[in-house]
């Protein structure tokens, strides 16, 4: 039996902010319906961004949990970290070696919905 995770879905109180944010990021194409936003992008599971009015984004670190969170592989951090601020994301912890520092290290995000995420390169 085989497994293939097709696609992640994320609540957000406004689709279109959080699935700009995601398709500005990661490029690719950027589908809308009324209730759903789909960012497929090639190598990667479909990004799926339901509507959910109620939505309360987590505080995590420091409070309400993540309730799940995705890394993101990457091979410039410096570049990296700029792309996802330019495109409306959030630095949750300062992220070591992103000021050019050619060390092993990560960087924890958020969306604009409040969904964290992590850059990590080597």
């Amino acid at each position: 039996m085989t497994f293939t995770l097709t696609s992640l879905i994320m609540d957000a109180a406004d689709p279109e902010e959080e699935s700009s944010f995601w398709h500005r990021l990661l490029g690719g194409t950027l589908t809308r319906t009324p209730t759903h936003h789909f960012v497929r992008t090639d190598g990667l599971p479909v990004l799926v961004i339901q509507h959910s009015p109620g939505h309360v984004p987590p505080r995590w670190p420091d409070g309400a949990p993540q309730q799940m969170h995705f890394d993101l592989a990457v091979d410039d951090a410096v570049t990296s970290d700029e792309r996802v601020l330019d495109a409306g994301g959030l630095r949750l912890r300062p992220a070591h070696g992103v000021t050019g520092a050619a060390r092993p290290g990560s960087g924890v995000y958020a969306s604009p919905a409040g969904h964290p995420f992590c850059l990590r390169w080597a």
